[in-house]
């Protein structure tokens, strides 16, 4: 009981010396604002649980880090203009968004794939799917000229 007794007066020694040590609040200012806690998120390799898995995908809609040239551009931005057979191989030609024109070969590399095969009437692409939630790494993409654009050359 003693013991009791003496921890209490040391606890209210103590609360009255912290009281004291607090600067006191005047009629005409605001009190000092609290500090507010920020939480940060330490992964160690996982996933952030609070980021949507709906965002995630083959879109990269970043243009920022990309090499520049066609290695740069992804299948999604091409828009194919003709195709022409040179020396037993099809060469296609491919225009990016901000107006560049490629040509494209069967094994070029873009930013999320690469050529495949250029036939008279497409391209076909090999697309590096970038999507943790899917089974399938790659997918084929197939270009095809629209029939208005195509000229067919008679031999």
């Amino acid at each position: 009981m003693i013991a009791v007794a003496a921890v209490q007066i040391v606890l209210c020694a103590f609360a009255t010396a912290a009281w004291e040590g607090a600067p006191a609040a005047t009629a005409g200012q605001d009190p000092a604002p609290a500090q507010e806690r920020t939480w940060t998120y330490d992964p160690q390799g996982r996933r952030d649980p609070f980021i949507s898995l709906r965002g995630v995908g083959t879109t990269m809609s970043s243009t920022e880090n990309r090499p520049r040239g066609l290695s740069g551009v992804t299948i999604g931005e091409l828009t194919l203009r003709g195709i022409v057979r040179s020396d037993n191989a099809f060469v296609a030609l491919a225009q990016s968004p901000d107006g560049r024109t490629f040509q494209l070969r069967q094994n070029d590399r873009l930013f999320d794939g690469r050529v495949k095969e250029i036939t008279f009437e497409a391209v076909v692409f090999v697309q590096q799917v970038n999507d943790p939630l899917s089974l399938v790494r790659e997918r084929e993409v197939r270009k095809t000229m629209k029939a208005g654009e195509r000229e067919e050359e008679e031999l």
